[in-house]
């Protein structure tokens, strides 16, 4: 066992962890450093630092009288009177929405309504014909299909999405491997994404979209084929962000969802001639 390991392993017996849980970190941190090609230190930085970091987001998920307690910030996104049209139909018409930093809000609305549009007008993809879209800090977008290439593994869209916003391919890839480990997903770097399911690809567009730390998360039915431990990992995940004072904005069909964030966007779809 090297240096390293054993005093990560020190730091998180004397944070409380189970030894299990303690033997289990250890195992897929230093699998993680091996993938990102350092030594452990080179990747994670100081042992004590980095195992205190793991802990506190092992217990920073909130529970349901913490989520409601979270005070919002400035605001992120403000929509005023946005409206859009393709080939002269109207698909979206005076929409409003203001989300604050540490806010969630839901997009909602039947097929056809302009919920995908919506979210790409306030990624700044397309640009509303009426009305005035303002965001602060930077944002993420995680789109409902696409964004990945088949051809490439985890790592190397790791190392792509990175480079774009200024990380080094060391630190993309053992921030990624991170924030895959919080959706109970360990990226193997020989697997290229288009043999993936559709549910680990969503894992990746997750982290991608999350990868640059933004203070924005666009989410676009970010849990399509996740199975039912991944779904509650995405939620914890939701609920971090919130903590964190990100602002998320989501398209969901499940109404479900909708007691557990701050606000909701029912579109409609427009009829013909009106």
């Amino acid at each position: 066992m090297s240096a390293w390991s054993a005093e990560f392993g020190r730091t998180l017996a004397e944070l409380g962890l189970p030894d299990v849980q303690a033997r289990r970190l250890t195992e897929e941190t230093l699998g993680y450093a091996a993938e990102a090609g350092g030594d452990p230190g080179a990747v994670f930085g100081p042992a004590h630092a980095y195992a205190r970091h793991l802990v506190q987001e092992l217990r920073g998920v909130p529970g349901p009288e913490e989520r409601r307690a979270v005070t919002p910030g400035a605001e992120v996104l403000g929509l005023t009177g946005v409206g859009k049209s393709f080939h002269g139909r109207p698909v979206l018409r005076d929409v409003h929405l203001s989300v604050r930093a540490g806010q969630v809000a839901a997009i909602v609305g039947a097929n056809g309504a302009g919920k995908s549009t919506l979210l790409r007008i306030c990624a700044g993809l397309l640009r509303p014909d009426t009305g005035r879209v303002a965001r602060r800090g930077r944002a993420g977008f995680v789109p409902q299909d696409g964004g990945t290439n088949d051809l490439l593994t985890a790592q190397e869209h790791f190392v792509l999405f990175g480079a774009a916003a200024g990380m080094s391919a060391r630190r993309a890839v053992s921030t990624g491997s991170h924030l895959a480990a919080q959706l109970s997903w360990r990226p193997d770097p020989t697997v290229r994404v288009g043999q993936l399911s559709g549910g680990t690809r969503q894992k990746l567009s997750l982290v991608l979209g999350e990868l640059h730390a933004p203070d924005l998360l666009l989410l676009d039915e970010p849990y399509q084929g996740f199975d039912q431990g991944t779904y509650l990992d995405f939620w914890n995940q939701v609920w971090r962000w919130r903590a964190a004072g990100k602002a998320i904005v989501l398209v969901t069909h499940l109404l479900h969802e909708l007691d557990q964030v701050d606000h909701v966007v029912d579109l409609v779809p427009i009829e013909e001639g009106r």
